[in-house]
This record gives structure tokens, C-alpha cells and sequence, in this order.
């Protein structure tokens, strides 16, 4: 099978079973996360200040942050989608190298770190506080679930990361003013929010189909192992 077509399929399913995980609805926060650190982390990378962030119980959030005028907003409005989607992919490469507790502890840092500087509002301090104690929780108290939590986490941040950028091409053409950082992009370029919502929707599916190589060849060599 086309490997294009396979990881179009497998996300579908993805997106379909962790539906039915009740309360699965809660993590998909996790994508907001990586995506409103990577605003954070590309405007204090480039010298300037993150204000606040907030993550809504809608899955959404925001980042207000001030840079310098000229090149350093595109970038910042560059990183948020992208960063997301290496997160999931970072996750995928963790698991195929054995290191789910490493996936974790990151996952949590991030957390601890937005907790700390930046969030401010309850939801998202009530969110970022929870996912930290239940990383925790699994991973000194009941380290033999820790697996089955990560990979749950794993997928539902890839397919978040896919799914978001789709909404948003989706949102560029029948809305371009409200299609978020492609709107954002297309006020401080010449190009359209189409545009911009494309080049995110390509590097989400890049990332997954990397991600998914990952997830078949750790499977493929557990496999392997077993029937020896």
C-alpha cells in the first residue's frame, strides 16, 4: 500500500478509536500546548517577551507576545503549527528508541515551565497542573500503564497536529480573516492565509508519516524479538 495512503488511513482510525476513550477529549489540550510553547519559545528566541498564554477548554489557546517589527513576527507566527507536529514526531522517535520515560518527563517540563511563566487563567493552570501530577503518578506508581499512556498521548497529539491544520486550510478559504496565524501570516506577507494553512498542512502529514515509520519499525522489531 502507498505509504501516503497508509498514514491517511491509519490517522482516520487514529482519530476514530481515541474518540471512543472516554475522556480522551480532555488530552487533546496537549497539542494546544506544544503549539502555544512553540510561539513562546520562537519569540524568546528571537529576543522578545511572551506576555502570557492562555489554553481554553475548547482546545484552543493564545499567545501574546511582543517582538520586534519587521521579519521576527512572521517567525513567530511561523512556529506554532510546525513545532507541534515535531512534538508528535519527537514522541514517535522517543517510543522507537525505548525512551517513553523521556516522552514523559519533556511532556511534563513543558508543562511545569508554561505553569510557571506563563499560563495564566484557570482552565489552563487547572490543565497544565493535572497533566503534570498524572505523568507523575503513572510514571513512580504505576510504571507498567506508563507505555499505554504515552502511546495513547503519542497518537492523539498527531493526529491534533494533523487535524488542526486541516481546520485551518478549511478556515482559509471560507474565512481568511479568521484563520488564525494563516491570517496572522498573510497581514504581514504578500501571501494569501490559503497559502500559509497548505504549507502547515504538508509538514503536519510529513510529520506524521515519519512519525507512523517510527511506530511500524518499533513494532515490527518487537515482533521480531518475540519470535526468536
Amino acid at each position: 500500500m502507498n505509504k501516503w495512503l497508509k498514514t491517511l488511513l491509519f490517522l482516520a482510525g487514529s482519530a476514530l478509536l481515541t474518540r471512543l476513550i472516554p475522556f480522551s477529549s480532555v488530552f487533546r489540550n496537549l497539542d494546544t500546548m506544544f503549539h502555544e510553547f512553540g510561539h513562546a519559545l520562537a519569540t524568546l528566541l528571537l529576543s522578545g517577551n511572551v506576555l502570557r498564554i492562555e489554553l481554553y477548554a475548547d482546545h484552543s489557546g493564545v499567545t501574546y507576545s511582543a517582538v520586534e517589527a519587521g521579519w521576527r513576527p512572521v517567525l513567530v507566527s511561523l512556529s506554532g503549527y510546525p513545532l507541534a507536529s515535531l512534538f508528535a514526531l519527537l514522541l514517535f522517535y522517543l517510543y522507537a528508541k525505548g525512551r517513553e520515560r523521556w516522552g514523559l518527563l519533556l511532556s511534563s517540563l513543558v508543562s511545569l515551565i508554561m505553569l510557571v511563566l506563563y499560563v495564566r487563567g484557570g482552565f489552563g493552570m487547572l490543565w497544565l497542573g493535572g497533566f503534570i501530577a498524572l505523568n507523575l503518578a503513572l510514571l513512580y506508581l504505576w510504571p507498567k500503564a506508563s507505555r499505554y499512556y504515552y502511546l495513547f498521548l503519542a497518537f492523539l497529539t498527531l493526529e491534533e497536529s494533523v487535524m488542526g491544520t486541516l481546520f485551518l486550510f478549511s478556515a482559509s478559504l471560507l474565512s481568511p480573516s479568521g484563520a488564525g496565524d494563516a491570517a496572522n501570516l498573510a497581514g504581514l506577507t504578500l501571501l494569501p492565509a490559503f497559502f500559509w494553512a497548505a504549507l502547515f498542512v504538508l509538514f503536519s502529514l510529513l510529520c506524521a508519516k515519519w512519525s507512523l515509520g517510527f511506530f511500524f519499525r518499533n513494532e515490527g522489531m518487537r515482533g521480531y524479538r518475540k519470535n526468536r
